[in-house]
């Protein structure tokens, strides 16, 4: 089932998520609501805070990364995980500037410098535990999402300069003035 995405402005978004135990209700259907939200709107991760759940789980499909014909250096054809109660134990490297976009602040898009690997534990779909290092565009998409849990935005990330500068755009969003090819939530103003 499509689920609506919330967007900018609501409260759940900035909430940091709680961990679920493998009893969660409904959690293997969620996991698939999810997924099918995320191909719905052309992204790449979807976080339970965005479909309104304050719970530690983001699932990440990168296989829209790569055209049929283009290289795989980074292995993101074949990247599709589920992340539930993910912690993020070490991220190392040179921070390194990508223009991030987010399903629940469509329609802005900023360069964003994150560093470059990270180490993170968590439990997959079937609640296995796991411990992994990634780098790259995996890295930077799992920090994104990873960011959601925690109750943190991309735009956080951003000078106060690019803030003030996106202010107007970020309040239409909130008050739903914008088209979007995808189920919205809005907040309530």
């Amino acid at each position: 089932m499509i689920l609506p995405i919330v967007a900018y402005g609501d409260p759940v978004l900035r909430k940091k998520g709680e961990d679920i135990t493998a009893d969660y209700p409904d959690l293997q259907q969620l996991i698939d609501d999810m997924f099918e939200t995320m191909y719905n709107a052309s992204g790449v991760g979807l976080a339970a805070p965005q479909i309104g759940r304050s719970i530690r789980l983001f699932v990440i499909d990168t296989t829209s990364f790569v055209e049929e014909n283009e290289e795989d250096e980074e292995g993101l054809k074949d990247f599709k995980e589920v992340f539930i109660n993910a912690r993020i134990l070490e991220e190392e490297g040179k921070e390194w500037a990508f223009n991030e976009g987010c399903l629940s602040i469509p329609d802005i898009r900023e360069d964003v410098s994150r560093q470059e690997e990270i180490r993170i534990e968590y439990y997959d779909r079937d609640f296995n535990r796991k411990e992994a290092v990634f780098s790259g565009l995996k890295a930077r998409v799992i920090q994104h999402e990873y960011d959601h849990i925690e109750g943190i935005l991309f735009t956080d990330h951003l000078s106060p300069l690019r803030k003030r500068m996106i202010k107007g755009r970020l309040s239409n969003i909130s008050k739903g003035k914008l088209n979007v090819a995808y189920k919205m939530r809005f907040p309530k103003i």
